[in-house]
């Protein structure tokens, strides 16, 4: 999946926490919100009473991010309450970094069919 395919594909299910998500979608989104942050909050540096942009940015991509974090669980076998983990001090999320970073489930699983449309293990490969 591709930069803006990524980016595209999150926003178009923007509260969408059903399914599943590759992990192209999940960390080009949340390059593409690091950068898009980093500029704003440049800018409202640069420009203080543009400061309010930052904040309003933040909350627009709340609800996504939560989507996206909670499909990616749902990727690897998990249920979106682990994304709760998030709560618990360097723990928690060293966790999710590592669960986020985690290769999809091959084949179907209870949150739905493997988005990379890999149908299990070998599958497509050639036999002898």
């Amino acid at each position: 999946m591709s930069f803006t395919d990524a980016v595209k594909s999150v926003f178009s299910q923007y509260a969408g926490f059903s399914g599943r998500a590759r992990r192209s979608e999940y960390w080009y989104f949340y390059l593409f919100n690091f950068c898009v942050a980093l500029v704003l909050s440049i800018l409202a540096n640069v420009v203080k009473p543009l400061g309010f942009l930052s904040m309003i940015w933040s909350l627009a991509v709340l609800i996504p991010g939560l989507a996206v974090g909670v499909r990616r669980l749902h990727d690897i076998g998990k249920s979106g309450l682990f994304l709760l983990f998030a709560l618990i001090p360097l723990v928690g999320a060293i966790l999710l970094i590592i669960w986020f970073a985690t290769d999809s489930q091959p084949g179907d699983n209870q949150y739905g069919p493997n988005p990379k449309g890999v149908a299990g293990f070998g599958a497509g490969q050639p036999t002898m």
